[in-house]
């Protein structure tokens, strides 16, 4: 089979008064062709696209999402209108029951987006969520579609940190990805990840950014091995998912026992590498034992 290649030749934008905003064409990726319409009245875009050079003065036939045009399109070189969100996945073949020899799939993005695809995850936060659970370059980020959006498709993902890519990969569900940055600094970050998530609803596209330092979302897990001793000694070990047995990027642990109804007695712990033990007496007392480890 013929591999596939995209070819955009131009773009005529028709029915556009002098004071509109022109329409930005801009190919995103392989055979993913966008365009930019600003807010208000949306003009007809004429696109002209191709089969490909192989396909030279044949008589190949175009459909759109799978359905032959209305008018027919016939011919390597054909141009296409777009009206509206109306957008879709146009097909070459050598003949109306062919196998696809090409496609183009043509997306329409709002300038600025209106971000109506995921959910606001807070103001602060915005609408990606990225965490880590240790300083070893690993990230994962997670984003919620909205009610009326269930079936958006993540279309392209892309992480970077000074111009180095960082791989990324999907979740299989679409709502997040896990990427790894294989040149992960062990001193002070000077330079932020960049994340940039497209997705699309039909054929809405809508691209959301976020950008952070790694040490601005490590969150540790959950503190294993929590025991109770000789009925007075707690102890613990550090997440498994943190490096052992030392580790550059030490934990301190706060701890709190509760042991009466009015009455709360915090204790404060400098971890060393091995975990951490407190002295309690524990003894004829029922304790509601809690803790949390941070960063220092």
């Amino acid at each position: 089979m013929h591999a596939f290649f995209l070819l955009v030749l131009c773009a005529v934008v028709c029915g556009v008064s002098s004071n509109s905003q022109q329409v930005v064409i801009e190919t995103l990726m392989d055979n993913v062709v966008v365009l930019r319409v600003p807010h208000g009245p949306r003009p007809v875009v004429n696109v002209p696209l191709s089969c490909g050079e192989a396909y030279q003065n044949q008589p190949v036939f175009w459909k759109k999402n799978g359905v032959e045009m209305n008018p027919s399109l016939v011919g390597n070189h054909v141009t296409v209108s777009v009206e509206e969100m109306k957008g879709g996945n146009f097909t070459c073949h050598f003949s109306p029951d062919g196998d696809a020899l090409n496609h183009t799939i043509i997306l329409i993005q709002l300038q600025p987006d209106k971000s109506v695809i995921l959910e606001k995850k807070s103001p602060a936060e915005g609408y990606i969520h990225c965490s880590a659970p240790n300083y070893k370059g690993s990230f994962h980020c997670t984003w919620t579609r909205t009610e009326f959006r269930t079936n958006a498709a993540v279309l392209l993902v892309k992480a970077q940190r000074y111009m180095e890519n960082i791989p990324c990969e999907l979740n299989a569900d679409g709502s997040g990805v896990h990427c790894q940055d294989a040149n992960c600094p062990y001193n002070e970050e000077r330079h932020r990840i960049s994340l940039a998530v497209y997705i699309y609803s039909s054929s809405l596209l809508e691209a959301y950014t976020k950008s952070f330092y790694l040490r601005e979302i490590v969150r540790p897990a959950k503190l294993p091995n929590l025991q109770l001793s000789d009925g007075r000694v707690f102890s613990w070990d550090y997440p498994d998912s943190w490096e052992k047995p030392c580790t550059f990027f030490g934990l301190q642990f706060e701890v709190k026992a509760v042991h009466t109804a009015s009455r709360i007695i915090a204790y404060y712990c400098m971890s060393n590498c091995e975990g951490c033990r407190h002295l309690f007496d524990a003894q004829g007392r029922r304790f509601i034992f809690d803790f949390d480890s941070s960063l220092p």
